[in-house]
């Protein structure tokens, strides 16, 4: 078989560039935030799932928390119960968190694990109530009609705290676990929690390396349409107060920053939509997306 030598060293250059970033993130967990396109287009999803078994393999911890919102929205369509959203909080009365934890701690959970078991790795299913590693507690919704009113939304949740126990006891095992966000609370209740906030209280739990995010967008653009990266808390501060973040990004920058103060080294919000973004982040030069980072 002929090698075409620049395709070949092509290839050695770019393992190349690797070994100094697995070198300096062995032994160190990365929790990621797996969701949007990522989570539905089938190259991506076995893009991520290979890229989380290499991680494991070189010696990096990837823990991976996971969303569903769309899943959730086709089950309850078919059992005929309309969707209704509250400053982008899901009401989750008892029928609706039944099916939250059908999909995310069932279907979900379970396809991801056995993606990720089918390109080698060992991937174990679980959710906040295993263990009760996740304890959650009600989540009020400020009214933004009346200043002192707050609003029931059901059962959604903030996060109280987690254990890193169960999730260290994989780690160390060679498992990867992949977490629906779902918590219990203080009477074995049920809390249906949003995955950025699971995703960075776990984070900071674990003292992860990374903290990393996948949208649906480049990262966080300036109003050019440019990806912004290298951002601390001023800055992100700044490009707050100017408008620049705002929307849907918004919570997304604040959970990355508030890891980054609360000890995870950096954190990332990067497009789900590219192949192995994941990898492009961790191994290379470039990366993609944009990184915040401690002040």
């Amino acid at each position: 078989m002929t090698i075409n030598q620049s395709t070949a060293r092509e290839k050695a250059q770019i393992l190349s560039e690797a070994l100094p970033y697995i070198q300096r993130f062995h032994g160190k967990t990365v929790v990621i935030k797996y969701g949007g396109n990522a989570m539905t287009e089938e190259s991506l999803k076995h893009g991520f799932a290979r890229d989380v078994v290499l991680l494991k393999l070189v010696g990096i911890n990837p823990v991976v928390v996971h969303g569903g919102g769309p899943h959730i929205n086709a089950l309850l369509a078919k059992v005929g119960k309309q969707s209704e959203f509250i400053q982008g909080m899901r009401v989750t009365d008892r029928e609706t968190m039944d099916v939250v934890e059908m999909v995310l701690g069932g279907s979900v959970n379970k396809e991801i694990a056995s993606l990720i078991n089918q390109h080698g790795g060992k991937a174990v299913g679980l959710t906040g109530k295993d263990g009760s590693f996740i304890r959650a507690k009600k989540m009020m919704v400020k009214s933004r009609e009346k200043e002192d009113e707050w609003l029931d939304i059901g059962q959604v949740g903030e996060v109280v705290s987690i254990d890193p126990g169960l999730v260290s006891l994989l780690d160390s095992g060679d498992f990867i676990p992949v977490i629906a966000p779902i918590g219990v609370g203080e009477n074995g209740e049920a809390y249906n929690i949003n995955a950025d906030l699971v995703a960075g209280k776990l984070a900071e739990t674990l003292k992860a390396e990374k903290l990393m995010l996948l949208t649906n967008t480049s990262g966080v653009l300036d109003k050019e349409g440019g990806v912004l990266t290298g951002l601390d808390a001023a800055k992100v501060e700044e490009l707050i107060g100017d408008g620049t973040i705002s929307g849907g990004m918004l919570p997304k920058v604040n959970c990355a920053l508030q890891a980054v103060k609360n000890g995870v080294k950096s954190s990332h919000i990067i497009d789900g939509r590219v192949e192995h973004a994941v990898l492009l982040e961790i191994m290379t030069d470039q990366g993609v997306g944009t990184l915040i980072k401690g002040s």
